[in-house]
């Protein structure tokens, strides 16, 4: 299958805080971060990385240990980000939105060594058993500043090994314990590599509006400091916000997931705003719908770049939505380095067309979860022997090969014998005037086993009939395809990166009524 992004084979192995080093050495008085009120040019960026760096080898870490990371986004956490994996330790970046009990879970399961956090995150650490650990970024009794040494300090070099562990990034637990999935400093090394393709380079202003504990945002904030640009951070997400940062930045990048261009082109003021710098839109984390695509190509200038991936590293595909319109039902085609089958319940390859599992290979893919290895179930082999994750997406190639994503396999539900899509229910729901959002789930039915429901968020001000909006929609669906009930909400529940939280819908309609009968059976 053809390639729309490669990367580049010949770039020899560079670890990402030494090409930050190297833009230090180069361009010292640019701007590297912006945060608020606060900017910080990579000479200083560089010098703080190197006194935590050292800090850290003074606390008697060594090569592997793991540090975690606690707090909102700002420039300490970029620079103890960069210090840690420079010192050749882990990375742990740990959601401030979890509970006391998930973040002591996660902690303990590295186990980290220390934990960074701030006066946001103080009392989370506290209630989760972990002042001891805790080294708080920002001011105030036992601060970042009394913990660092010497402004001139500089740390131990050390050299780094590509296939060291750089980070661990723990999975949402949405659907379970978060698991922490190991990425190896070659893997951001070849996310890098592409910095150039993307059109990171010194003259990039990239904005930033999503958490830095997400790997969606580690995607683009590397490539865009190791090209030398500005990276402006967004520490909470407001559309219109956004909207000033970009115009007043002079923002020519960006990464957002589908759910902030849903919400920014959603704005009133939207085409008031000078976006004229935009050369490249990135989006990644969760479903982009095809009309959000073309209203983002029609609406905002520059290019849109959708990445299609799991985080374990099983493969990832890029669709240059801006050259494919045609194709905006897609996810587009495999990556450089990326390799992907559908394979059918039985594990058997099955023909392009026809939906299957996605599993995916690439050259740096996870080994395992962290203190799991072997254990997960993930690991699919094919007729060589080698092996692909499997990724619990359905999805099948078209023609030309490019990946068509149907729904995730433990979201769809199979009634009465019958597997139905929760994605194509709520497709159509969209189609309705007065439905600005939707999501379909599966609750227990006696008669068929699993029975659909919807949830819907009318447009701002609009009061819909959700009668009408269930007739509607059953009418233009099969039979074994109609809904048993739809229910209207003010908003969906999300993950910090957008991904809707259909166990929790589940759990909140199971909990309050038992389940309808399907109507037109």
């Amino acid at each position: 299958m053809s390639n729309a992004l490669p990367i580049p084979s010949s770039s020899p192995f560079c670890a990402v805080a030494d090409l930050v080093r190297d833009q230090a050495r180069e361009r010292p008085d640019s701007v590297a971060l912006v945060c608020g009120l606060q900017r910080s040019t990579y000479a200083q960026l560089d010098a703080l990385v190197e006194r935590i760096a050292l800090g850290l080898q003074r606390e008697g870490l060594r090569a592997g240990d793991i540090v975690a990371i606690c707090a909102a986004t700002s420039i300490p956490y970029v620079a103890a980000f960069l210090a840690t994996v420079r010192a050749g330790l882990v990375v742990a970046p740990l959601p401030p939105t979890t509970t006391p009990e998930s973040l002591a879970a996660m902690v303990q399961d590295g186990p980290a060594r220390l934990v960074f956090a701030d006066e946001s995150t103080l009392a989370l650490i506290r209630d989760a058993g972990l002042s001891d650990l805790c080294i708080q970024l920002g001011e105030g009794i036992g601060s970042l500043g009394a913990w660092l040494p010497a402004a001139d300090a500089r740390a131990r070099p050390v050299t780094i090994e590509a296939q060291w562990p750089f980070n661990i990034i723990y999975s949402s637990g949405t659907t379970g314990a978060p698991k922490g999935i190991v990425q190896s400093h070659e893997r951001r090394a070849s996310q890098v590599a592409r910095r150039q393709l993307l059109g990171f380079t010194a003259d990039a202003v990239t904005l930033l509006a999503t958490p830095l504990y997400s790997n969606t945002t580690l995607v683009a904030l590397f490539p865009a400091l190791a090209g030398g640009g500005t990276v402006v951070l967004m520490p909470k997400f407001d559309a219109s916000r956004y909207l000033e940062l970009a115009q007043d930045e002079g923002a020519t990048h960006t990464m957002l997931v589908p759910v902030q261009y849903q919400r920014i082109l959603a704005e009133p003021h939207f085409d008031v705003f000078d976006l004229s710098r935009f050369r490249m839109k990135l989006c990644a984390g969760a479903p982009f719908s095809a009309q959000l695509k073309r209203d983002a190509i029609q609406r905002w200038p520059g290019g849109l770049l959708e990445f299609y991936g799991t985080t374990e590293g099983g493969g990832s595909c890029t669709l240059e939505a801006h050259r494919h319109p045609d194709k905006l039902h897609t996810v587009g085609r495999p990556a450089g380095g990326s390799e992907f089958h559908i394979i059918d319940e039985h594990d058997q390859i099955l023909p392009a067309g026809e939906p299957g599992e996605i599993v995916g290979r690439s050259d740096t893919m996870m080994e395992g979860y962290h203190g799991h290895a072997g254990k997960e179930g993930l690991d699919w082999f094919d007729a060589q022997g080698r092996r692909f994750l499997r990724s619990g997406d359905i999805g099948y190639f078209d023609a030309d090969g490019f990946l068509v994503l149907v729904d995730r396999k433990k979201d769809m539900i199979i009634s009465g014998g019958f597997n139905v899509y929760p994605s194509d229910l709520e497709l159509q729901l969209r189609r309705h005037p007065q439905v600005q959002d939707a999501a379909v789930v599966g609750v227990p039915s006696d008669r068929w086993g699993e029975t659909p429901v919807a949830f819907v968020v009318p447009p701002a001000g609009a009061r819909p009939d959700a009668h009408e909006i269930l007739k509607w929609c059953n009418t233009q669906l099969g039979k074994t395809q109609r809904l048993a009930d739809l229910q209207l909400v003010a908003q969906l529940p999300r993950s910090p990166v957008g991904k809707v939280l259909k166990r929790e819908l589940r759990a909140m309609y199971v909990g309050a009524t038992a389940a309808p009968p399907r109507p037109g059976w």
